[in-house]
């Protein structure tokens, strides 16, 4: 008796799984707002050298031409100003007689009034550590990725997703109060750390079948919510340390609904915990208004010829063939996805258009891509959309580079389609993953491919900075890397309507894709063939 069978007897998908459904959409609300909110806590307003003997006459701070040296494109300097004459000293001068700061800098506080680049003048030479705090965040999601991935297949889903609200919820006020830039840092690669465990542990092994693609489309409109959300809180509040608070304060709601979340029959079951699976699977009955008939010994049957997770580890991951394929090509596809989805994400300047706004569109984008993706997946295929989402993304932001800036209504207009698809590329990849890899390492797949997508996150940040060098150079290189993996999604095998894999020798004896079904009703003698040459 498959897992499937056992769902269908309970109700399928019906009210209980839908309940569940939309309070594990409050931890996908909240993943955004903490993922992208360094586009507003660690912003760099315009600034330029604090003059305290002349700045005290300007009321508005603005900076005056006479006072300050220009930049090789024309522009006033930000990190350079002329010597006083009883100060000079000619260590540091540059070619038009200007020196480095020499008092600190002043800001232009009229979209952000604090940010983490003003509270400890990271700017200028310091620049380059406040946008390494992305990455710092990013280096803690990777971290968190293994650790959860591990811990939810060894100790359980439901015990894992209270520690991440909590531990999230304590170091997101701790980020809030924090006194220095190192311990700002600290604490924020802490965050990323815990906020993992919603990531992964909120992904709901599909209730059946048919409704697989549906599910993880309403997960995945949570976090377009949640980034909405971010740019109005962030309007809102143009302080960083209560923008903090506020998108920490959510952790307090998913703590109250966590008493509600029932433990995963099929973890249960693969784990030997049966009794505890039956009563799931009785409160589900319950509220579908359906009579099970699952006693004990019927549930046995399911799990007779499983294996425990706990005794599986990451090893299995590339321990056989077909499993060391998926794992490879799967790794590869979400570096991409998530290199290229934040590479676009903290790109929110340039476009003619202010932060708040361009924030507001990048996320409103999100939902009709993500329900252009429900209605395509189940006609074109996981793969098939997940190879095309990503090419036609790279191919959008090779594009941009091309266009002149002084079409910025094009260039905007490409940007937001790029947006589009990179996000339905990263739909795709948490559904598509999480049906690739069989249940007793399931975790562990999603484990290592949220490592593998938190390391490309956190390298976006790095590459943003090349800006300086090369205004195209970080788009080109998203570009390329969108294109390439993209061509590797399709040597992964197809999972539309296919059973999910229970344990790893499912994987490695083979599953008819649809393609081979589709074939075999045509043409019943060639899936026979297919049989016998394995």
């Amino acid at each position: 008796m498959r897992f499937e069978e056992v769902l269908d007897e309970v109700g399928g998908f019906h009210r209980f799984q839908f309940v569940i459904l939309h309070i594990l959409s409050i931890p996908r609300v909240i993943l955004p707002l903490n993922f992208l909110l360094h586009n507003f806590i660690s912003a760099v307003p315009p600034h330029h050298c604090a003059l305290p003997h002349l700045d005290d006459r300007y009321a508005d701070h603005t900076p005056q031409p006479q006072l300050l040296p220009h930049d090789p494109d024309g522009a006033l300097s930000s990190c350079r100003q002329f010597p006083e004459l009883e100060n000079f000293n000619s260590s540091g001068t540059g070619s038009n007689g200007s020196v480095p700061c020499q008092y600190g800098w002043t800001y232009d506080r009229r979209i952000f009034n604090s940010t983490t680049a003003t509270e400890w003048d990271l700017v200028c030479d310091s620049k380059h550590l406040n946008q390494a705090l992305a990455t710092f965040f990013f280096m803690g999601v990777m971290m968190g990725a293994v650790l959860f991935g591990y811990l939810a297949d060894r100790f359980g889903r439901k015990p894992m997703l209270l520690v991440s609200f909590v531990s999230s919820c304590v170091l997101g006020v701790a980020i809030a109060f924090s006194s220095s830039f190192l311990m700002f840092a600290i604490c924020r690669t802490l965050s990323g750390v815990a906020l993992t465990g919603m990531s992964i542990t909120t992904l709901v092994l599909s209730e059946g079948i048919k409704h697989r693609t549906f599910s993880g489309t309403i997960l995945s409109l949570g976090w377009s919510v949640g980034n909405m959300l971010l740019a109005l809180l962030a309007y809102l509040l143009r302080d960083w340390r209560h923008l903090m608070l506020a998108v920490t304060a959510p952790c307090i709601l998913a703590i109250a609904t966590w008493w509600w979340v029932p433990e995963s029959a099929r973890w249960l079951l693969v784990n030997g915990r049966v009794e505890e699976a039956q009563r799931v699977l009785q409160q589900c009955a319950k509220m579908n208004g359906k009579t099970s008939k699952l006693d004990k010994e019927t549930l046995l049957k399911v799990t007779i010829n499983e294996e425990p997770s706990k005794d599986h580890s990451y090893l299995d991951l590339v321990k056989t063939p077909k499993l060391r394929k998926i794992s490879l090509c799967s790794g590869i596809v979400w570096f991409a996805v998530a290199f290229t989805y934040y590479g676009i994400s903290f790109n929110i300047s340039g476009f003619g258009l202010n932060a708040y706004l361009t924030q507001f569109i990048y996320g409103a984008i999100e939902v009709p891509a993500k329900v252009g993706t429900y209605f395509l997946l189940d006609r074109i295929g996981r793969r098939n959309g997940q190879a095309w989402s990503l090419i036609l993304c790279g191919m959008l932001i090779g594009a941009n580079t091309a266009i002149p800036s002084g079409y910025s209504g094009v260039r905007t207009g490409v940007a937001v389609c790029g947006k589009g698809f990179s996000e339905a590329a990263f739909t795709i990849a948490f559904l598509y993953t999480a049906e690739l890899f069989p249940t007793v390492i399931r975790q562990c797949g999603l484990g290592y491919t949220s490592f593998m997508g938190r390391l490309g996150g956190s390298l976006a940040p790095l590459l943003i900075m090349l800006d300086d060098v090369w205004s195209s150079a970080p788009s080109l290189v998203f570009s390329i890397a969108a294109v390439i993996s993209g061509c590797v999604a399709f040597l992964l095998p197809e999972t539309l309507r296919v059973r999910l894999p229970e344990t790893i020798q499912d994987v490695e004896e083979g599953r008819h894709t649809m393609a081979e079904v589709e074939m075999s009703e045509m043409n019943p003698n060639l899936l026979v063939s297919r049989e016998e040459e394995n």
